[in-house]
């Protein structure tokens, strides 16, 4: 039987590292790069950190989730831009990132025009990489693109960094991202019960801006540890799907609406949730880069046509997390995302017979109170369909 889960201060003890994940992760980078190590920014799971890894360096997430920095960034950028291309890009214009600041290498990628056009800008002071994404989802062709692509970039850390980007490099970083995908999909894994012990805003706070350091994955199996078995009070709450754009380290506010109108987000498809997680690179392939290829190919990011793997993983998390809704959420100016949710509705609401909701905002505050109350009448929809089950013969 099911323990019941323990205080919160218990919870609160548990959590720590990753309340203070950022701090960590800078101690961390300061002291690598003291050792030689490069700082690799980065700024899309696209961007294999494997492949840094082997050269020596330590890949970190850029993507900026604060509103704080976007005036800065609009006196050189379009007003009606993404938001979080504007907060990355504002911390660059204020110098405020420390990892920013200490990077030897920024690696970009081509997901949207509004990024590639901020990529530029931030070329003409710090140094760029940018790879070039094939857009189709599908054939060999794209796949051999990209892989070439991955050829490219080994060969220009091998040179940059003066290094060899061997296989057994790349094998030995291949294993120790495997392992960190281990650990986040079991602790995602949790969130299946009936009534789970942890919120989605825990599950979503779970991560680190640097992967594979031994403290995170240390702090990862205490957690594990301390909630298989148990159950939490969140009997009646809606199980809810978020999936759209992610949810960057500060820019977590539409999922705490949620959480906070009476849901429970029991799976985050998006960037920042289970998609970078949904599949491990073969680790006995006999060419580890085209193992690589294939697995970030598959990311099913709307900046593919089709993505059809976008539709599968919903399909199958609906199914395995129980879900009662979908919460989509888009940043104002991300047309991809924006388009493709007509898509997604469908697929939801035909498909699978759930309620939909779209949110379509940006970092400001301001319109927390609509959102809250299109939340809750989602909820109702939701309770509904409850009693209405109950009562079918």
């Amino acid at each position: 039987m099911a323990t019941c889960c323990g205080t919160k201060s218990d919870e609160d003890g548990l959590f720590a590292w990753f309340d203070g994940m950022i701090g960590h992760c800078h101690q961390y980078a300061v002291r690598e790069k003291a050792a030689g190590r490069r700082i690799v920014g980065i700024l899309c799971e696209y961007t294999p950190r494997e492949i840094i890894m082997a050269a020596g360096g330590v890949p970190v997430c850029l993507c900026g989730g604060s509103a704080k920095t976007i005036p800065a960034a609009e006196q050189e950028l379009p007003a009606n831009l993404c938001p979080l291309i504007k907060s990355t890009y504002g911390y660059h214009v204020l110098g405020s990132n420390p990892f920013l600041e200490m990077a030897d290498l920024i690696v970009g990628e081509t997901t949207c025009d509004g990024k590639k056009k901020m990529y530029e800008r931030l070329a003409e002071s710090r140094p760029m990489y940018v790879l070039q994404l094939p857009y189709r989802s599908e054939g060999a062709e794209a796949l051999d693109y990209w892989l070439g692509e991955l050829r490219h970039f080994r060969a220009f850390l091998a040179d940059r960094f003066q290094t060899d980007v061997s296989d057994d490099r790349l094998r030995e970083a291949i294993c120790r991202l495997n392992e960190e995908r281990r650990w986040r999909r079991e602790i995602t894994a949790l969130m299946r019960c009936d009534r789970p012990a942890l919120s989605g805003r825990r599950i979503l706070d779970c991560k680190s801006s640097i992967w594979a350091m031994s403290d995170a994955h240390e702090n990862y199996r205490r957690i594990l540890e301390a909630f298989r078995g148990r159950s939490g009070g969140s009997c009646g709450r809606v199980r809810v799907l978020m999936t759209g754009v992610p949810m960057v380290h500060g820019a977590e506010r539409v999922l705490d609406l949620v959480e906070q109108s009476g849901g429970l987000v029991v799976v985050a498809e998006n960037c920042t949730g289970v998609k970078p997680l949904l599949e491990d690179v073969d680790e006995g392939a006999a060419d580890p880069l085209r193992a690589l290829a294939e697995k970030y190919f598959h990311l099913p990011c709307s900046v593919m046509s089709p993505n059809d793997r976008r539709l599968d993983a919903l399909g199958r998390l609906a199914s395995e997390y129980r879900v009662e809704c979908v919460v989509e959420l888009v940043w104002q100016a991300c047309l991809t995302y924006s388009v493709e949710s007509h898509r997604v509705r469908r697929f939801v609401e035909k498909q699978l017979g759930l309620p939909y909701l779209s949110i379509e905002t940006d970092y400001s505050p301001s319109d927390s109170a609509r959102i809250g109350v299109r939340v809750e009448a989602l909820f109702e929809t939701v309770r509904a369909r409850r009693g209405s089950n109950r009562c079918s013969p």
